[in-house]
């Protein structure tokens, strides 16, 4: 299936590598169908693509790179999705990232920990979950976190 995304052109895709957001993602209402993109050029960071709109593409990375504690009860969403799933590590858990530059044409890149996306590879499904305990920030600076 040929797909056209603003970053990368048209790009042929197996049908089977399309997610579905069952509730869609917030603040991009009626996009459910997503493609998880990585190129090598570019790792760490991969595009959450949508399938249906060219230029609705976020970038993302696994928060695990850069923070090895980040913690998620995944119970809840894999009992809400009814996911039969053997373990909770099994599912692919990225975050948003934002790269902005300041006057000074300095970097910042952050990451949003309180809506992280999650993917179940085997159920070809993701949800992106809004975390209301206060312990993570929408705007984490990843370049810091190597600074301890």
């Amino acid at each position: 299936m040929k797909i056209n995304t603003r970053k990368f052109g048209v790009i042929d895709i197996e049908e089977t590598k399309i997610l579905t957001m069952p509730e869609g993602l917030p603040g991009f209402l009626g996009f459910k169908r997503f493609i998880l993109l990585e190129n090598p050029d570019t790792k760490p960071f991969c595009w959450f693509q949508s399938v249906e709109d060219p230029n609705l593409a976020l970038v993302v990375i696994n928060p695990f790179l850069f923070m090895p504690d980040y913690h998620l009860d995944l119970k809840g969403v894999i009992s809400m999705r009814k996911w039969s799933l053997s373990r909770a590590k099994d599912l692919l858990i990225y975050v948003v990232v934002n790269i902005s530059e300041n006057n000074l044409h300095q970097k910042k890149i952050t990451a949003n920990l309180i809506g992280p996306i999650i993917i179940n590879p085997f159920e070809n499904e993701a949800v992106q979950l809004v975390l209301s305990d206060g312990v993570y920030s929408h705007n984490y600076n990843i370049l810091e976190s190597g600074k301890k």
